[in-house]
């Protein structure tokens, strides 16, 4: 890990700009980690940068994971994924990233035909009540999604929604999450305009979306800072593991 004099980095792969940490950003400052995004599409996706990073998070947006031939960004992005899978060293993905780890770890991707919006708890799995997802427990989270990923061979399955029954997957180095729980429910208006026309392509009110965001923000705030401190402890003290 990074000394005092060279602070911990956190590296965060975004691919549309209101699709950031979020709520996830305070918590990670005071942990003493220095954010720096890296806009894929915008900026050139160093691998070797990638790879140094202490974290990576890979972020959402609304391509798919086959894209590269509309999206060549892509290529670059999967390029520094599997990189950093091979160096063993943390990386949590967010809908698209952890559809981007999956393929990576050898799992399909595919379209599902179906999405699913809005706010909804997740049932977690025997192994998820066991991982940093218990603080989760109950709490309804973000769901943005019509693509879904199979879980990696060797991966454990955490959590599922009766519609997306792969919501969340870990693996030694990797945490792969297709839900939502860094969204800020103070700025969810940017998501609402960003997806105007998927909300509106699929019937989707966003009204609903903005009062579930008012209702439900304070508790997801709380439990996804829980969730990340309790999945950085395992890096930041591997004793206690």
């Amino acid at each position: 890990m990074s000394d005092e004099s060279h602070p911990r980095i956190l590296l965060a792969l975004r691919h549309v700009q209101f699709e950031d940490l979020g709520i996830l950003e305070p918590a990670l400052v005071a942990r003493g980690y220095s954010i720096r995004y890296l806009d894929a599409g915008i900026d050139g996706i160093d691998p070797e940068a990638v790879d140094a990073a202490d974290v990576v998070v890979v972020l959402g947006g609304p391509i798919g994971v086959h894209d590269e031939d509309c999206y060549p960004l892509l290529r670059e992005t999967k390029v520094a994924v599997d990189r950093r899978l091979r160096s063993g060293r943390p990386m949590l993905g967010i809908c698209l990233g952890a559809q981007l780890i999956a393929e990576a770890m050898g799992a399909a991707v595919r379209s599902t035909g179906a999405v699913e919006i809005g706010y909804a708890p997740l049932d977690l799995t025997p192994q998820g009540l066991t991982s940093p997802l218990r603080h989760l427990d109950g709490v309804p989270v973000l769901h943005w999604h019509g693509d879904e990923f199979g879980i990696p061979v060797g991966a454990a399955h955490l959590a599922s929604t009766p519609g997306f029954p792969h919501q969340a997957f870990s693996a030694p180095n990797v945490l792969g999450l297709q839900f939502h729980l860094e969204p800020d429910s103070e700025s969810i208006e940017r998501w609402l305009i960003g997806h105007a026309h998927e909300l509106s392509q699929h019937d989707v009110d966003p009204n609903v979306i903005r009062a579930d965001a008012r209702r439900h923000g304070a508790e997801l705030r709380r439990a996804a800072a829980v969730v990340l401190d309790a999945w950085l402890d395992d890096w930041e003290h591997p004793s206690t593991r």
